[in-house]
């Protein structure tokens, strides 16, 4: 528990260094980084970087879906009534000027190496977020919380009828 504090402040201070322009893997790219340039400054939106985080960990292979048990039970409420976006279920960001942070909580198909799966999840939310909004992305935690087994989502059968 003192280690997610831990890495909640850090990650906190990176963010709030990245939100002044300091210091960060994206400094070295300087004031000639695509996001700020002399003829102007992009931001980009959490909302944007969390549907970019979710399809990229969609993308690979042995992710079932995301989010916890709450968050799907949930997520699966708001979007029959047209409310919620699965893309950002089980996703979290935290975005600066120049840098982002994501949390994603995923489901893994049994039998997937999930180490594998973790680290596949990782390079791809990398490699998306910064080739799409060309923030640097400092970090992504995974966190497994279920498996997926074929036949969990088969309806019950009704033994009257």
């Amino acid at each position: 528990m003192a280690e997610e504090s831990t890495a909640g402040t850090e990650r906190a201070e990176r963010g709030s260094a990245s939100s002044r322009g300091g210091a960060g893997r994206a400094e070295g790219a300087g004031s000639d980084s695509a996001l700020q340039t002399e003829r102007g400054h992009t931001t980009i939106a959490e909302t944007v970087v969390t549907k970019v985080a979710g399809v990229a960990a969609r993308e690979v292979r042995g992710v079932y879906e995301l989010g916890g048990g709450v968050a799907r039970a949930l997520g699966g409420v708001t979007q029959r009534v047209g409310v919620g976006d699965e893309r950002s279920q089980g996703v979290s960001v935290e975005v600066g000027e120049r840098e982002a942070a994501v949390d994603l909580t995923v489901v893994v198909e049994y039998g997937e190496s999930i180490p594998r799966v973790s680290q596949a999840v990782r390079e791809n939310v990398i490699k998306r977020i910064e080739g799409i909004t060309g923030l640097s992305v400092t970090e992504v935690n995974v966190s497994v919380n279920d498996l997926y087994f074929p036949g969990d989502e088969a309806p019950e059968q009704t033994r009257v009828q």
